[in-house]
């Protein structure tokens, strides 16, 4: 007598994300996750785990290249980026961060810029950091037809005018100073706030009050999702790592021991061995070696490999 065999669940399609699909994530109180990655590898990576969002991130220009800040990371080294993770992109909601200078000049300035991006480099929305000043220019890749993300708090181009790397909205005057950009970016049609290293209270009341999804990045956990830097995940970006960061895996010892172990078998002469190295049969080695009047040719060596392969 057979046992019954139980049917097998149907695997639940997977589903490209939207705005809408933000939308009702928010609305079921389910989280959103949101990452920064800047290249083909990792992108390709966090899509197939399923990240919501992926967002080429200007911080990139730091990590990859060198910068000092992401004031100096140019459109084009972010055009590169964002290219390379389109690549690897086919869930997750292509995200580009306009880099300094990008939108802040003019609305058409805006609108031409962010229109590159998604021709260029596939994007689907933006992000914009900064205050209700720059409202006009984000509403217009708005009306232009491009959603964006509204990004407050520290926002790293204005870093000498917020004086440092300072936590935003210590007290109630610029708390509701805050709170006023993100309703004004909203009411220019962001689809989505994100705060960055505001107060936790500051976060929780825009996720409490704001019809769009609140994002939080250093900004307490009380918002409908979290935004992380990728490579502050495995600590590397060794310069500053902030507050905010969990390290999950710290990967610079590890890369360090094997680039200390290739350069030690390098050294020894031990790699590379027999087992990463290809060879001329005996006959073609005498060959070569009559040919071009090689006095010494390693004969012998290739006959026992060549006996050795046959047994």
């Amino acid at each position: 007598m057979t046992s019954a065999v139980a049917p097998q669940k149907p695997t639940p399609v997977r589903r490209k994300i939207t705005i809408p699909s933000l939308m009702k994530k928010m609305k079921d109180g389910e989280a959103i996750v949101q990452m920064a990655v800047y290249d083909y590898r990792s992108a390709v990576v966090a899509d197939r785990l399923g990240i919501d969002i992926l967002c080429v991130s200007d911080t990139g220009g730091m990590v990859l290249f060198g910068h000092r800040s992401t004031v100096s990371v140019s459109f084009e080294e972010v055009m590169f980026m964002a290219q390379a993770v389109d690549r690897g992109l086919r869930y997750g909601l292509r995200m580009v961060d306009m880099p300094y200078w990008s939108f802040h000049v003019s609305p058409q300035q805006a609108v031409d810029n962010a229109g590159k991006f998604v021709a260029q480099a596939n994007a689907e929305v933006m992000k914009c950091e900064g205050n209700r000043h720059h409202v006009p220019n984000i509403g217009a890749i708005i009306e232009a037809g491009i959603p964006v993300q509204g990004h407050i708090g520290i926002t790293p181009m204005r870093m000498a005018q917020l004086g440092g790397f300072i936590a935003q909205g210590k007290t109630a005057e610029r708390a509701i100073e805050l709170v006023v950009d993100a309703r004004e970016m909203v009411g220019a049609g962001c689809f989505s706030i994100m705060c960055e290293v505001t107060m936790e209270e500051v976060c929780q009341f825009l996720t409490e009050t704001l019809p769009v999804p609140v994002v939080s990045l250093g900004a307490g956990n009380k918002a409908h999702g979290v935004h992380i830097i990728s490579s502050d995940l495995f600590h590397l970006y060794e310069e500053h790592t902030p507050r905010h960061s969990k390290i999950y895996t710290d990967l610079i010892p590890i890369i360090e021991d094997v680039y200390t172990r290739y350069a030690a078998d390098v050294r020894n002469r031990t790699y590379p061995g027999p087992e990463h190295t290809v060879y001329m049969t005996p006959s073609e080695l005498e060959r070569f070696a009559s040919k071009v009047g090689w006095t010494s040719p390693p004969i012998k060596q290739a006959e026992e490999r060549a006996r050795a392969k046959r047994a």
